[in-house]
């Protein structure tokens, strides 16, 4: 059987596990590491707190530092409310294209990896290739993180990580990070016709939401002079507000979830210090002067280091070598390759697929990608 008509059935395997991230992957992950097993990889399952999550850590060839590191997320999007022309947790194949839920975002590249585990299993490798699958990327890469700090105390360090995510099998050596908030305000409930008498939790929250949006403009007086990125500058988006229950009722909870995409870490550190400075010098103390009981505070969901380009990238040069590409890109969007620099590692984003496919109705990944991949990959050996 060929390695594209392995990895396209694998593929629909792989979709047929309803991986959203509220839910448990453990499933995917047992299957993965049984395929793992048989070939003889040395499999590692290591398991969240909740006993509902587990990340994925196998290695093929030596013992020991070094090697190569292929990641993939096995957690998918939600697909409630979005308008399908078919089950999303069914594969399905048509006119060269893949469809169903995460094929492109990332089961596609998993897939191919774990054919390849095959091919690389049957070679002498003289140095180790390492299989790093995680849950929770889209919510926070918590796997990832949690992947890190096993690594750390395992004391594996990959010496290269290529990221499958989708970017059309082109090269990405850099993208901005991504932190993740939830402020959370809490007032004092009243009628509506004595505002005063109250504290209201959803107007703090909007003062709150105004204030992220004023640094949001003075980010872009930041923008390194040689940034690359599209846009050049750290953004905030705003991405839910909620509070109250009634139109005449001072509303007494409110919350505003909101993301930062910082260029630099400076960037990062400039907003949470100026939030936090707004929270403890002007909001807080209005709230307490009516209600000592008032109260804000701030969760972090997730800070995820960017992937930061670097002029000597031992992967990068690999990757360029393999797919014969001679150049690289920057992207927006965030993914766990920051987190394995952190490790040491020479990190690039390349992966089968459309970033423009990921999250949406309709997810699909065609055949050519898949194959793009898995040439890469029988390349590596």
């Amino acid at each position: 059987m060929s390695h594209l008509r392995s990895s396209t059935e694998l593929l629909g395997e792989l979709i047929a596990f309803p991986t959203v991230s509220a839910d448990s992957n453990l499933a995917l992950i047992d299957h993965l590491a049984n395929r793992l097993e048989h070939v003889g990889a040395r499999v590692r399952v290591l398991g969240d707190d909740s006993g509902g999550k587990a990340n994925l850590f196998a290695t093929l060839g030596p013992e020991g530092d070094g090697g190569l590191m292929l990641s993939g997320h096995t957690d998918v999007v939600p697909v409630v409310e979005q308008p399908w022309d078919s089950d999303p947790f069914e594969m399905v194949e048509k006119e060269g294209a893949l469809f169903g839920r995460g094929t492109c975002d990332m089961k596609g590249f998993i897939a191919c990896a774990m054919v390849m585990a095959e091919e690389y299993a049957r070679r002498p490798l003289t140095r180790p290739v390492h299989f790093a699958f995680t849950y929770d990327e889209e919510v926070g890469c918590l796997g990832g993180q949690a992947l890190v700090t096993s690594l750390r105390e395992m004391e594996i360090r990959p010496e290269m990580a290529i990221v499958g995510e989708p970017t059309s099998m082109r090269i990405i050596e850099g993208h901005k990070g991504c932190c993740e908030y939830t402020a959370r305000f809490r007032g004092l409930e009243g009628h509506g016709s004595a505002p005063d008498r109250g504290v209201n939790a959803a107007e703090y929250a909007a003062r709150y939401a105004m204030r992220l949006l004023e640094l949001r403009e003075e980010l872009k007086a930041r923008t390194p002079a040689l940034s690359r990125f599209d846009p050049p500058w750290s953004t905030i988006n705003i991405g839910g507000i909620h509070g109250g229950h009634a139109h005449n009722v001072i509303a007494a909870l409110a919350e505003v979830e909101w993301d930062m995409r910082p260029v630099h870490w400076g960037d990062a550190d400039f907003v949470k210090a100026e939030m936090t400075r707004y929270v403890d010098a002007v909001l807080k103390p209005a709230m307490q002067a009516v209600d000592p009981e008032a109260d804000i505070t701030v969760e972090t969901i997730g800070e995820i280091p960017g992937l930061e380009p670097m002029e000597l990238n031992a992967a990068r040069d690999l990757v360029a070598r393999l797919t014969g590409a001679n150049g690289t890109d920057l992207v927006a969007f965030g993914t766990e390759a920051g987190l394995f620099q952190s490790l040491g590692a020479d990190v690039i984003v390349c992966g089968p697929g459309s970033i423009e496919q990921a999250h949406m109705a309709n997810e699909y990944i065609t055949v050519a990608q898949m194959q793009a991949c898995l040439d890469m990959l029988d390349r590596l050996v």
